[in-house]
């Protein structure tokens, strides 16, 4: 087994010497930070080789990022392995891994679900079946799919279905005695050189599947040129070429807008793409893309809101730079503005100055608030002058966050707006005098929210704020002073904004008092 110490580096290269001008790569990143598309990171490989790499700091080359649904298709993976071993088969009756977990009524498109529809989202349901099995109090998701209403015949109607993909981490897990996770290990990603990968469970210790899993960018760039190698890595027969052909051809329509990325056909937990590429992704902009007419594959993790937009912005730029297959001229001033720009990423900071005439005034005060559904009770700025620290307390504790100036981004570790604790960057500003605006970076996941703070002295003298530029750093605030300058401080208006949301990504604002 590949141990850490023994995992090979991806091979680097000149991007010239692999067909790639460095110059034709710039104006990918121009217009990813112009569009305000906030990616985290990128690795484009070419031939093998990795030409291009970047991170948006905090986000850095050794930290895992969630994944959301581009979980999938290592689950998809799984499933293959399992069916090369000769465990499981593609025509398989779902319910015959579940005999106990059955209802009492078998319907006739429940009795002809196969797992080749569970991996094709073509199980015949009509609404994704993952409410139902969040809502599944005694924990059994398998139980929950299956008494599902399955109002198609299976093979016949796509949808997007998550709780297909749990099914087949559950099968995985029935047949192997393993969890997905565990399985792929000797199969997958130790061959692969990829460590440290972790993932979600369900209540009953079932890898979920369809989502939860978290690796570094460079594990999902490896996953990727696997696929685009027909199996084999570095010699060695990993997958069978039979599994990657089906995986990524079109099993099932999904769709007829030939401008949508979406609507290409749809594998085995792979989406077929434009310009004969395909992709695993996930939500808020997790990709891995295999172009194979290219030789390309292009690793991205993100917090965006249109994924589609990011896949226009590849095709625009990076397809073209990509028609060459041999080498190119030696071009090192390209070479370097191209490195040095990918070495210098960061993550767009609240923009503002690093103090305020009100800071010293609101230094080191608390701020009280009712009873909320944010179960906010107070919160507390010291502001230094490098560093801030922000306090603030909830149901579960005080919560202590630094915030660094001037765009630094120091590193700590929050239970705040999560289940448990978690790694966070973040950076602060004064959008104005009486407004400090603070971005919470969580930098394995895709979550990057902002909290305004705006500092007033009486609430009645509010006004109704102008709508803000796009982008700008105060465009959660909803709320604006009329009053003069500099006399703020008596309340605290806390305002909170995500940049990405399975829901509302604005939260009701909340008035804190002095205590």
């Amino acid at each position: 087994m590949t141990s850490e110490h023994t995992i090979s580096p991806l091979p680097r290269s000149a991007p010239e010497a692999q067909g790639v001008a460095s110059a034709a790569l710039l104006p990918f990143v121009e217009d990813v930070e112009e569009s305000l598309l906030e990616l985290h990171s990128l690795i484009l490989l070419r031939h093998g080789h990795v030409v291009a790499e970047g991170w948006w700091s905090p986000y850095g080359p050794h930290y895992p990022h969630m994944l959301y649904s581009l979980s999938k298709s290592f689950t998809a993976t799984a499933a293959g392995l399992t069916i090369a071993e000769g465990r499981l088969s593609l025509d398989d009756p779902v319910l015959s891994f579940f005999p106990d977990e059955a209802p009492a009524q078998v319907s006739q498109n429940l009795a002809a679900m196969r797992i080749r529809h569970l991996l094709s989202m073509s199980t015949g349901h009509d609404q994704d079946t993952l409410g139902a099995l969040f809502a599944r109090e005694d924990g059994n998701w398998a139980r929950a799919f299956l008494e599902q209403p399955v109002e198609h015949k299976p093979g016949t109607h796509f949808l997007y279905n998550s709780g297909a993909t749990y099914m087949v981490s559950a099968i995985v897990q029935q047949v192997t005695g393993m969890r997905v996770l565990d399985y792929l290990q000797p199969r997958l990603f130790a061959p692969l050189g990829i460590v440290g990968a972790t993932w979600e469970t369900c209540p009953r210790g079932i890898n979920t599947g369809g989502w939860g899993l978290s690796v570094k960018t460079e594990d999902i760039a490896r996953f990727g040129q696997l696929y685009l190698q027909q199996g084999i890595w570095e010699g060695q027969r990993l997958l069978p070429a039979e599994w990657v052909k089906e995986a990524t051809s079109r099993q099932i329509a999904n769709g007829d807008d030939a401008n949508s990325d979406w609507n290409q056909g749809y594998g085995y937990q792979f989406w077929r793409a434009r310009h004969g590429a395909y992709r695993g992704d996930g939500a808020f902009g997790q990709f891995c893309v295999v172009m194979p007419e290219q030789d390309a594959v292009l690793a991205i993790t993100a917090g965006v809101r249109d994924m589609q937009a990011v896949l226009n912005v590849v095709w625009k730029h990076l397809l073209p730079a990509l028609e060459e297959s041999t080498p190119l001229p030696e071009d090192t001033a390209a070479q370097e503005t191209l490195r040095r720009r990918l070495a210098n990423l960061t993550l767009r900071a609240p923009q503002g100055q690093p103090s305020s005439p009100v800071a010293a005034r609101v230094s080191g005060q608390t701020y009280r608030f009712e009873a909320n559904e944010q179960k906010i009770e107070s919160v507390t700025l010291d502001f230094g002058a490098d560093e801030s620290e922000l306090r603030i307390r909830d149901g579960r504790g005080e919560h202590r966050i630094a915030c660094g100036s001037n765009g630094a981004w120091p590193r700590g570790t929050t239970a705040f707006d999560s289940p448990q604790p978690r790694p966070v960057a973040a950076s602060g500003a004064w959008a104005e005098e009486d407004a400090y605006v603070v971005k919470l970076c969580f930098y394995e996941t895709p979550f990057c929210p902002t909290l305004t703070c705006r500092f007033v002295e009486d609430r009645s003298v509010l006004a109704p704020a102008p709508s803000p530029r796009p982008g700008s750093a105060l465009s959660g605030s909803r709320l604006r002073l009329a009053i003069p300058k500099n006399r703020g401080g008596d309340q605290l208006l806390l305002d909170y904004s995500a940049n990405v949301s399975f829901g509302p990504t604005e939260r009701p604002q909340l008035v804190g008092f002095k205590r």
